[in-house]
């Protein structure tokens, strides 16, 4: 029995990876044109959630939002959410039609073939092992919250290797660019993506995704020096004891 279920699983979790060729590959030609100027991203990130709704539908999701407090449209936020699955940046993009964001992304994710490429040219890299990359995307960030986009970083950094960690310590820097620049930070609790797609491959199933997008917390009259690590323990606090609860 357990071999048969293995099988839907591998064929399952190959399907994930056709999906994303699969939906990629025809507007190749499409993506080079849009993706050539920032002044165009309006219009990619449309592309994107639609994409990030088809790609969670096509592998059997269904997103369970529940929105705390209603997000102004074209507003400037901090998107900061738990990081636990491929499938987190297919839902951080279906989540949000009226707030376009850029993702702060490892340098890994552009070694990805054709979305890797794309990814590069839209978002904002980090080499965490770079210093003058770490600097540079203060820089990068700045430029796109001055259009009126929003910035989403995980501020775990990486997926915990052991996924019996509810969450792990968070970097500094979502919180810093959000007191630098004043904007509210958004907290988000992904309930359900390690258990429906982890990064144990034979593991998971197509199901409800549950999401609370928790209200905004402002970081107007906030200091770096004084507020940042303050700032950073009350969203850790307030995404771990959600995520507890739900446990």
């Amino acid at each position: 029995m357990k071999y048969i279920k293995n099988i839907f699983i591998l064929i399952w979790r190959l399907w994930f990876y056709i999906l994303m060729i699969g939906t990629i590959l025809p507007v190749v030609p499409i993506l080079f044109i849009i993706t050539a100027k920032e002044s165009y991203f309006p219009i990619f990130y449309k592309i994107l959630h639609i994409w990030g709704k088809a790609m969670l539908f096509f592998m059997g999701f269904s997103a369970d939002i529940q929105m705390v407090e209603a997000l102004i449209s074209n507003k400037s936020y901090m998107f900061s959410a738990n990081h636990t699955s491929m499938i987190d940046v297919m839902l951080m993009l279906a989540l949000f039609k009226d707030n376009p964001f850029v993702f702060v992304g490892k340098v890994e994710l552009t070694k990805i073939p054709i979305f890797g490429f794309f990814y590069k040219r839209t978002m904002i890299i980090v080499d965490r092992n770079n210093q003058a990359s770490r600097n540079n995307v203060f820089e990068h960030a700045k430029r796109r919250l001055d259009k009126g986009l929003s910035v989403c970083i995980f501020p775990e950094g990486l997926v915990p290797s052991d996924e019996r960690i509810v969450l792990t310590d968070f970097k500094n820097g979502a919180f810093v660019l959000a007191i630098e620049h004043q904007i509210p930070i958004v907290p988000i609790s992904f309930y359900d993506c390690k258990k429906r797609f982890s990064y144990t491959f034979f593991s998971g199933a197509p199901g409800k995704l549950r999401v609370k997008v928790h209200a905004p917390i402002s970081t107007k009259g906030m200091n770096v020096k004084k507020d940042k690590d303050m700032l950073k323990d009350k969203i850790f606090k307030i995404l771990y004891n959600d995520l507890k609860s739900q446990s």
